[in-house]
């Protein structure tokens, strides 16, 4: 018999060692008992320090609720007004410039976490109601006037005196985006019949493709990194537009596998063919099979526009072949290809994905034991991830068409522990009662107070699809330590994103209306602070904001306290069905700005 480390165990004879044998296991016992009270003690101690500002030492018994004391968080300094913790500019050049890294997700450490309140701009006003806001929104909520500056002859974006006005202009669509969508659609037929619903935008500007295609039934994440001028994200989401924070760099998005029926690149200069193409194979990941790659922009229409790319017909001529040959090497094939749009689409069968296995073939199949919808800090690798074949109804042509695939139950189901389709159905009716109930105890929702909506801790995706009859959209969040049920999020034609709630979400402050958490602190208290987690649900919440907090009775009065000193007004409800273990907090953030005192 060996050890770990391979080196032989001696066999001295049985009976020569019981006696020492139960010496020892008494004086062990008793050493272990001396040192664990010793070392609980301690861990008892650094903890209390640690949260001293807000909780009282307790213990979970069924004695009462957690007890708190009572605390209030300074403001933040005006500097912080626009704050993004894990991808702040003010700390990129601690991280490398490969492949654009320092633009991913780098959260600062414990000590560098701020504990005060962002304040709103000077002259913040609350943001213009849906679908109004599509086409404008307030100067001052978004002050970053570069993009006026910089595109004004492209028309993404023009500011009349308090306003920024969205014409729905682009660099590759000066005609205006509703136009080269309409041309998009003759290319793709699935775009207007219900067989395409989710859809991402790889460097999105300000989201005006994403914009246009909510009105033709399909749901799309917008996606841009963090600019210290632009910001993308932040003008989309103030037009009420879905758009997260991130970029195709070194990690995986955070999505599942097979997951979207579409991704769009407008001349997002993301340069596809570089690094053996591996932000091509990342596109390939999330693109469900039968699902279409649309670019336009170089090299696209290269006999046209070479002139005005600073090229030459030459260069632009190879990197077009070289496009299509590594698109046809990770089995995307050509659909159609019209002036400056072409359309790829990601293959079904099998028999294409064989020929990945020769030796020497590149890319090569993915086989390094990666799961394939690991999307939470995890690297891109140089490999095609194949689509199971045990899944029938996951490809493209294969789901039904929406909206009839919202409550149908996705075969992906059935890889979740517990998940069946009793289990779903169960899920779905729940949430269709629970909505029925969070709209008598707050009447705003289905109104245009509430446009931007994060459930942030979803299984199903359920509570999203109990209201998508409201003139809301939904990011559905899975914990990065929960099963993974995002791929059925996806299936049922709804989106979302994986998350830990220990750290900040990738999006700007004051970028949604409503959030709601459903035993959020039950499941993560182990994990993380329940302070920064409201704290940062404070930051992404709108002034006039509402917060949906379902938690079991032993923290709701924990929550209740530590939001009066966020500035929150809360008030305690029962569930609907009245059970005592269980209640509901309806919070709303209250409009203040900033003193001249701030300076944290």
């Amino acid at each position: 018999m060996k050890h770990k480390d391979g080196k032989p165990n001696s066999q001295p004879d049985k009976n020569s060692r019981t006696v020492p044998v139960a010496i020892m296991f008494v004086v062990l016992c008793g050493l272990s008992f001396y040192l664990g009270g010793i070392f609980c003690s301690e861990k008892n101690r650094y903890a209390t320090q640690d949260i001293s500002k807000v909780l009282e030492t307790s213990e979970r018994t069924a004695a009462g609720p957690l007890q708190i004391k009572a605390v209030t968080f300074p403001e933040c300094s005006a500097n912080l007004q626009d704050y993004t913790p894990c991808t702040d500019p003010k700390r990129w050049k601690k991280y490398s410039f490969h492949r654009l890294s320092f633009l991913e997700r780098h959260c600062p450490p414990l000590s560098e976490r701020k504990e005060c309140l962002i304040p709103p701009p000077d002259g913040y006003k609350l943001p213009i109601r849906w679908p109004k806001s599509k086409d404008e929104c307030w100067y001052r909520n978004v002050p970053y006037d570069w993009i006026n500056k910089q595109k004004s002859n492209q028309h993404w974006l023009k500011k009349e005196g308090e306003k920024f006005l969205f014409p729905g202009g682009g660099t590759m669509f000066p005609n205006g985006v509703s136009i080269y969508v309409d041309l998009m659609q003759d290319l793709i037929p699935g775009m207007k019949n219900g067989t395409i619903r989710t859809a991402i935008d790889t460097g999105c500007g300000v989201a005006s493709w994403g914009g246009d295609l909510l009105g033709r039934g399909i749901l799309t994440v917008s996606l841009a990194p963090r600019d210290n001028h632009e910001a993308q994200v932040q003008f989309a989401l103030e037009r009420g537009i879905p758009a997260i924070l991130g970029v195709i760099s070194t990690q995986r998005l955070p999505f599942p596998s097979n997951s979207f029926d579409m991704a769009h690149c407008s001349r997002c200069l993301i340069p596809w063919t570089e690094f053996g193409g591996v932000y091509l194979l990342e596109v390939h990941r999330i693109l469900r099979p039968g699902g279409f790659w649309v670019l336009s922009g170089p090299p696209v229409n290269y006999q046209r526009r070479w002139r005005g790319w600073n090229t030459t017909i030459e260069e632009q001529r190879s990197d077009y072949e070289k496009l299509q040959e590594l698109l046809t090497s990770m089995c995307f094939k050509l659909y159609n290809k019209k002036g400056d749009i072409a359309v790829w689409q990601k293959l079904t069968n099998n028999s294409c994905y064989k020929k990945l296995e020769a030796p020497d073939y590149y890319p090569p199949l993915c086989d390094d034991g990666t799961e394939p919808d690991s999307a939470w800090y995890t690297p891109i690798r140089p490999c095609v991830v194949t689509p199971n074949p045990k899944y029938k109804r996951v490809a493209l042509n294969s789901l039904l068409k929406w909206p009839e695939r919202l409550h149908m139950t996705p075969e992906r189901v059935a890889d979740v522990r517990g998940g069946s389709d009793g289990a779903f159905n169960h899920d779905d009716s729940k949430w269709k009662t629970r909505i029925k109930h969070y709209k008598k105890l707050l009447p705003a929702i289905g109104t245009d107070k509430i446009r931007n909506v994060m459930d942030m801790n979803t299984l199903y995706g359920g509570f999203a699809a109990a209201m998508i009859d409201y003139p809301l959209w939904v990011m559905n969040v899975v914990s990065s330590y929960s099963p993974n049920t995002l791929a059925v999020v996806f299936d049922r034609g709804l989106i979302g994103t994986y998350h830990d709630w220990c750290e900040a979400f990738s999006t700007y402050p004051r970028t949604y209306d409503l959030l709601h958490l459903d035993g959020l602190f039950t499941a993560e208290s182990n994990r993380c602070e329940m302070k920064y987690v409201l704290l940062e649900m404070d930051r992404i919440l709108r002034p006039n904001g509402y917060a949906i907090i379902r938690e079991s009775s032993y923290f709701i009065n924990a929550v209740s306290t530590i939001a009066k000193g966020m500035r929150w007004g809360c008030r305690k409800e029962n569930t609907e069905n009245d059970v005592d273990k269980e209640k509901i907090l309806i919070c709303q953030k209250k409009l203040w700005y900033a003193s001249k005192q701030s300076s944290r």
